[in-house]
């Protein structure tokens, strides 16, 4: 059975009471992790509260710091293998994706630790006889909790950058998939950092997430997941005055314009939807596309989700199964509203037989047309390969489209027409635009965060460190 890391000591649950971990692709056992609670989530805070505050902390050179995050990514590196075999087990998403995943953790760590001795002030003029300037310090102890699609990738990215602005942390990975977070605490572990800034506790949402985000001595919140949850946090936050910081998902669209190169833009389209199983908070999940060439193109998309190969992680199929037996049914909840709706499936819309992996949770890639845009299938996350159909005549519409949803994660524009790709940026309310492209290789440098119901607050890049630290101003009379 695996422990807890808290205090840098390997902990059972109080009750040694388990959680069991499943792979996708079997429905089988992978792991046994303690069920953490409200006892262990107050134990790892204070842990993380009296370690913030101790001289040994407060003393440690930023440049230490930087020093044992890039140590981090050198020992990710290493265990590059393990790690995305252990991603796959746990998400079920395919070995090569997994390890990208892992080799993008590394990259957050090197990242962040460059500038952990580069976080600045600045003087301000006032008056003659003022000197008045600014420091940025860190806010204290942070909670991350972490989704089940990207566990190593979002665990990484937020503890990187909060312990690189001097914070310590608390880490609740998802039920579902809490053992590259638990990889993370080994590491950690084989490291100089002092014991009681890096604190892993697994359990429940409704337990340990929600003793988490409700603790007076937490004094930032980082959350990715769902609207509804996300709601949940930040009334919580807000009881203590605790800032947070949300990604809610989307329902990001890829705009197809009449001069693009359309089978660059269609294999892009295909894999922005099925990455992850489509699983993924930035998935292209509506088409957008010219009208002049909307047959042309839907069946350029078809033959590729038709050619796609389903399979378990490890065998590094196409697409992977969904997570689980909930999320699946949440899933065919969408494709059962579409289809009182009289919608037309292109592709798709069924559970997928794979030999041999039976009890997996296999959906066939799925392309849907004649919605109405106002569809609850057209306007709520999925979360599963899943691409709805929209046809356009002009910019105009286009962006009308594009924003015709409570969300604004990512978008993508395909046109050759780089003025045109400029004009869309600026009016589509969206975190981030891709033209001709989408995603950008993972965008460890690159500000992400939505619009509207995708959440406030910025991860990645150097903008994510406004979230991990609180500024001061100082003035002095000469």
């Amino acid at each position: 059975m695996k422990r807890m890391y808290v205090g840098g000591e390997w902990i059972e649950s109080e009750g040694k009471q388990t959680i069991t971990t499943k792979d996708p692709a079997t429905q089988q056992m992978t792991a046994e992790v303690p069920r953490g609670g409200k006892e262990e989530i107050h134990h790892a805070i204070m842990t993380a509260r009296k370690t913030f505050e101790s001289d040994e902390w407060q003393h440690f050179a930023p440049e230490e710091r930087g020093r044992i995050l890039y140590e981090m990514a050198a020992k990710i590196r290493e265990s590059a293998e393990e790690i995305a075999q252990l991603e796959t087990m746990d998400t079920g998403k395919p070995i090569s994706q997994a390890r990208s995943d892992a080799e993008a953790a590394a990259r957050y760590f090197e990242y962040y630790a460059g500038m952990a001795d580069k976080i600045f002030g600045e003087t301000i003029p006032v008056q003659a006889n003022i000197l008045d300037y600014t420091v940025r310090e860190p806010v204290g102890v942070t909670a991350h909790i972490i989704p089940w699609n990207y566990p190593i990738q979002i665990a990484s990215r937020s503890t990187a950058a909060s312990i690189a602005t001097g914070n310590t942390v608390v880490v609740k990975p998802a039920e579902d998939t809490p053992l590259t977070a638990l990889k993370l605490a080994e590491l950690f572990d084989e490291t100089s950092l002092p014991r009681g800034v890096f604190n892993v506790v697994t359990g429940y949402g409704n337990e340990a997430g929600a003793a988490l985000i409700h603790h007076p001595e937490v004094d930032h919140i980082t959350f990715t997941g769902s609207v509804q949850t996300g709601t949940l946090v930040m009334e919580a936050a807000s009881r203590n005055i605790v800032p947070v910081t949300l990604e809610l998902g989307g329902k990001s669209p890829n705009i197809v314009f009449s001069d693009a190169k359309l089978d660059e833009a269609a294999d892009w389209v295909v894999k922005s939807v099925i990455q992850n199983a489509g699983q993924t908070c930035s998935a292209g999940s509506r088409l957008l596309v010219q009208e002049e060439v909307k047959d042309d193109f839907i069946e350029r998309v078809k033959n590729r989700m038709l050619s796609l190969k389903l399979g378990p992680g490890k065998q590094d199929s196409d697409l992977g199964p969904v997570l689980s037996e909930k999320q699946f049914e949440r899933i065919e909840t969408f494709l059962n509203i579409a289809r009182t709706e009289n919608a037309s499936f292109l592709a798709g819309g069924e559970r997928a037989h794979v030999e041999g992996y039976e009890n997996g949770y296999f959906l066939a890639p799925t392309l849907i047309d004649g919605l109405d845009v106002k569809s609850e299938v057209a306007q709520e996350e999925i979360f599963g390969p899943v691409l709805s159909v929209f046809t356009f005549k002009d910019e105009q519409e286009a962006i009308q489209l594009a924003n015709a949803t409570p969300y604004g994660l990512v978008t993508g524009v395909w046109t050759e027409n780089i003025g045109r790709g400029h004009r869309l940026a600026k009016k589509i309310r969206a975190g981030q635009v891709f033209i001709n492209n989408y995603g950008a290789g993972g965008g460890i440098q690159m500000p992400f965060g939505g619009y509207k119901k995708s959440g406030f607050g910025r991860e990645k890049g150097l903008e994510a460190l406004r979230n991990y630290t609180t500024l001061k101003n100082v003035a002095v009379k000469m």
